[in-house]
């Protein structure tokens, strides 16, 4: 079987859900992940989706993620909320963070939550996404291990550090930004890297001397490229200003990864809930964004494109095929869950009724 293994959204959810369970993750956390990866998968988010659970899997039982942690509250100032989350469950951490920056938003426009000692909590979007869908603006951040160097530098000091922003839409005003601030994550090489791809496209990454490389192994023990030169390296500072110094956190070369396994993750991430409704009608902001991204999207196309798109309109025609046709999952990726699934003693119906492409 070479090729991608196709798998039913829901097929697969069950599948991770068990996994998490028999490994010794709470039912309510594990159906919390699963649901986060499943989610991304979906969107053709791949590297932030079903492939991060073995990498759970393992970060767990290692001691790095610590699934009966809670977290609990440090601070609350007004509109402002610190939190430490214990080396929890990231998404675990992530929901409790997002709902205090909801809660906070109702009682005072704004909502801040910053989150301390947490894990890796998946794609930003998900919980940007979780704010705005009680009528506010969700802003979320993370900073991550060390894999991009600053601008003329060839040593990690930051991470990926994403940022993500969602908008309550209606019609076609829909726009969701979920972005790193390199040019791609880090787990698009893993995931190549595993595939056995020899290359990945240029732009990507960097060698150990921080000459641009498209040789996938090279880029595997290198460096990730920032955004755009050094506006990318200032917007990956920012995250970690605003994660993991404000949040009096773990930064820059002591934070840890999924792929790191000599010390805790130890990740901030920052939630913000911004209250529409302390500006104008949320009817009111949502016919506002129909018609700006209509005058976006109204602009000719460039030669060698069709059609112009926004942030959020790949992922959620990615979504619609998906949840018709069923998520593909990598040949590595769906060997390491029927690998958990037979050591645990998941039934084989169990594991999905998927087929190869």
């Amino acid at each position: 079987m070479n090729g991608p293994t196709v798998i039913p959204h829901l097929e697969l959810r069950q599948l991770a859900e068990r996994i998490l369970a028999g490994v010794g993750f709470p039912e309510a956390k594990a159906a919390l992940v699963a649901e986060s990866v499943v989610a991304t998968s979906l969107r053709g988010v791949d590297s932030h989706g079903i492939h991060l659970l073995p990498h759970y899997v393992k970060q767990f039982r290692i001691g790095n993620i610590d699934p009966s942690a809670d977290g609990h509250v440090v601070s609350e100032s007004g509109a402002c909320l610190l939190y430490d989350g214990e080396h929890g469950v990231g998404q675990h951490i992530s929901a409790i963070c997002s709902d205090h920056a909801v809660r906070l938003c109702r009682e005072h426009g704004l909502g801040l939550a910053i989150a301390r000692n947490s894990n890796h909590f998946g794609a930003a979007f998900f919980w940007a996404r979780r704010i705005s869908s009680h009528g506010l603006i969700g802003v979320v951040m993370s900073n991550a291990s060390p894999s991009v160097p600053p601008w003329q530098g060839r040593e990690g000091r930051v991470g990926t550090n994403p940022i993500s922003v969602s908008v309550p839409s209606s019609g076609a005003g829909g726009w969701l930004l979920d972005m790193a601030t390199t040019t791609v994550a880090m787990n698009k090489i893993v995931q190549a890297a595993a595939n056995n791809l020899p290359t990945i496209p240029s732009g990507w990454a960097m060698d150990a001397d921080g000459v641009p490389t498209t040789d996938t192994m090279q880029a595997r023990r290198g460096l990730l490229m920032p955004l755009g030169g050094y506006k990318g390296s200032g917007l990956g500072m920012l995250v970690e200003i605003l994660c993991g110094v404000l949040g009096g956190g773990i930064m820059s070369t002591k934070v840890g990864g999924l792929h790191i396994t000599e010390r805790m993750m130890n990740t901030s991430q920052m939630f913000l809930a911004i209250d529409i409704a302390r500006f104008m009608p949320l009817e009111e902001f949502q016919s506002r964004m129909e018609y700006l991204v209509t005058l976006v999207k109204s602009a000719a196309p460039a030669r060698d494109f069709s059609e112009v798109l926004v942030a959020g309109d790949p992922e959620w025609r990615k979504e619609a095929e998906r949840r018709r046709d069923g998520i593909p999952v990598d040949p590595s990726t769906w060997n390491a869950l029927l690998s958990l699934a037979a050591e645990l003693g998941i039934p084989a119906a169990a594991a999905g009724t998927a087929s190869s492409e």
